[in-house]
């Protein structure tokens, strides 16, 4: 036998190709009120990076739990016409202005309101954190409590088809690495995936990267945040100019093959936790930290991981296509 077609015409070996990626498999976005109090200023920020995922938190300085479903119709149609996709939502649950005893018919009644708000947006993902201990409980009740409503509300997230997503901000499972481990292990719910905050170790003590390493496996969504000091005198700068460990924090996402979301939330102008939002009439740095982002993947990060390259909106992984196997080729080396 050989290896020609019909009519003595040679096969052709089948190539060895890499597909060009059309879509990013790590998106870039950010947090909308990091950059403008409006819709429109926020949708402006991502245009001139290039971007089209935006977190919501507050529009026109009004958290998305408290717009009306009007009003969130009005947001999704104009995000869609800009071809901007929502990549999640974020409550007021358990945050900084929280306490650990206050009332859980509350926020039960905002994660209701932030789910139908959710389905309107597109997205499935709505923001938590485990409850700061205002009233100074003994860290054995905290831990009790905090536990119990996040097992709560992973519960309510997996029933609704949602996800709750536990920042390592304020609260319990986000004061240290060993809390936030033992959150998961806990709670064990797939209605409960961790937000990674890059920069939230900074201010809270611990290493952010090495949280990262250790709870890799329940991360689902990124914030992309650096900061210097620590504690009361944390000052976030610029991605890259801090002592976060963002780029390695990153080389770790790409080398394990992540896939996801990578959220800024610079911190510049706007902090909620200090009551500082960026008010539209000075630069809130939100631009100038995405370009900072970039620059940071392209010089520290794409070096070191093979496979990845930078896409309109993100990164693209390039897995080369499995070679086939050359039947013709086959026939061949078989045929003495």
């Amino acid at each position: 036998m050989s290896a020609l077609r019909k009519g003595g015409r040679p096969r052709r070996r089948r190539a060895n190709r890499t597909p060009v990626a059309r879509r990013p498999a790590i998106r870039f976005g950010g947090i909308g009120d990091e950059a403008a109090p409006d819709l429109a200023g926020q949708i402006d920020a991502l245009e001139q990076l290039g971007w089209n995922e935006l977190e919501l938190r507050t529009v026109d300085g009004v958290w998305v739990a408290e717009l009306t479903h009007p009003q969130v119709k009005a947001v999704a149609t104009t995000l869609k016409r800009h071809g901007i996709r929502v990549s999640g939502l974020a409550s007021r649950v358990g945050n900084w202005a929280s306490d650990i005893t206050g009332d859980l018919r509350a926020d039960d009644i905002e994660l209701g309101r932030l789910s139908s708000r959710a389905e309107l947006l597109g997205t499935n993902r709505i923001r938590i954190m485990s409850y700061p201990n205002g009233t100074g409980l003994p860290e054995a009740e905290w831990r009790r409590l905090a536990v119990e409503r996040m097992r709560y509300f992973a519960i309510g997230a997996q029933r609704g088809n949602q996800v709750a997503l536990h920042e390592n901000c304020a609260g319990w499972g986000g004061s240290s690495i060993e809390n936030t481990l033992d959150l998961m292990a806990s709670v064990d719910n797939s209605g409960l995936r961790l937000l990674h905050d890059t920069g939230n170790g900074i201010a809270y003590g611990y290493d952010g990267f090495e949280l990262l390493r250790r709870s890799f496996a329940h991360v689902d969504h990124v914030h992309i945040k650096d900061a210097v000091g620590g504690g009361e005198h944390t000052r976030y700068v610029l991605p890259g100019e801090g002592a976060a460990r963002l780029a390695e924090s990153l080389r770790l996402l790409t080398a394990r093959g992540w896939r996801g979301s990578w959220s800024l939330e610079p911190h510049l102008a706007t902090r909620p936790h200090e009551g500082l939002a960026a008010d539209g009439r000075t630069e809130s740095g939100f631009v100038a930290a995405g370009r900072a982002l970039t620059a940071l993947v392209e010089r520290e990060v794409l070096p070191h991981s093979p496979g990845w390259r930078l896409v309109p909106g993100g990164l693209a992984w390039e897995a080369p296509v499995p070679r086939q196997p050359d039947r013709a080729a086959e026939v061949t080396s078989g045929a003495h």
